[in-house]
């Protein structure tokens, strides 16, 4: 890392942290009717280790989804993320949020990250929070992909945990969309070192494809049952429409339930 590079872990703000919480949960439940976690898929992660969580990337919204899991499932691990490093720029207040740049498809960069991430796990406690194609990519794509700095991790930090994780957002029955989640079982990082690269690389990316094949089974089923809600976003139409029919409740003198579906497997 260079000498004028200030270093993500001193940068990193909890009141900034705590702060911006707030306001990525407020624009989240402006757009999604919830955040679900499949039940099965609930974070495993053993203190006293280092974690690397290694998610797919399908959408805009994979930077704030990173937020509000950080902060309801690893509030006692300061978290890190890399980002581009000419985007970061436009938005530099992100650096106090654990985010710190990487320069894109050079050598240097990529000798600055693994430097970075070695920096950032040297400490037990926190987590590092990265993409595993270094890329958008489509949730269907397989063979899932990695990017290249992917099967080095467990040489820089090989008493960190990887934890595949996989994100999806679909539409089911209400106006506003739905995010699933779900964290894969830990994966060893000194196991992973006993393999060659090219059997490393391979293990990691069969890991990643069976957390996201069975969150992508959850999504088909169309069920909330199969999750736990981690936020709660906004239900139902809103505008004209939405005040329309809790006047129409009130006159009547029932309760509104501003769900499109209130039966069935698709309107929770």
């Amino acid at each position: 890392m260079a000498a004028e590079d200030p270093s993500p872990v001193a940068l990193r703000s909890e009141r900034m942290m705590a702060f911006f919480q707030v306001a990525f949960t407020r624009t989240f439940q402006g757009s999604f009717t919830a955040l679900r976690v499949a039940k099965w898929g609930l974070p495993q992660v053993p203190p006293g280790r280092p974690a690397i969580i290694l998610m797919n990337h399908p959408g805009w919204w994979d930077g704030v989804l990173v937020m509000l899991m950080m902060r309801r499932f690893f509030l006692d691990r300061p978290g890190f993320t890399p980002m581009d490093a000419a985007a970061l720029e436009k938005y530099r207040f992100m650096k106090k949020l654990g985010v710190f740049g990487v320069e894109q498809g050079t050598a240097r960069g990529a000798v600055r990250f693994l430097q970075t991430a070695k920096q950032v796990l040297e400490d037990p406690r926190h987590t590092l929070w990265m993409n595993a194609p270094g890329r958008f990519a489509d949730v269907r794509e397989r063979p899932v992909p990695l990017a290249p700095g992917v099967t080095r991790l467990a040489e820089i930090a090989p008493d960190a945990l990887i934890i595949p994780q996989a994100m999806e957002y679909l539409h089911w029955s209400e106006k506003r969309g739905e995010a699933l989640i779900a964290f894969g079982p830990p994966l060893d990082a000194r196991e992973l070192l006993a393999m060659d690269r090219n059997s490393r690389t391979e293990h990691i990316r069969a890991a990643c494809t069976a957390v996201m094949d069975r969150l992508a089974e959850d999504a088909i089923s169309r069920d909330p049952q199969r999750f736990e809600i981690a936020v709660e976003g906004r239900k139902g139409m809103g505008g004209f429409y939405g005040t329309w029919q809790y006047a129409r409740a009130l006159l009547r003198g029932q309760r509104h339930d501003p769900r499109h579906e209130t039966r069935g497997q698709t309107g929770a």
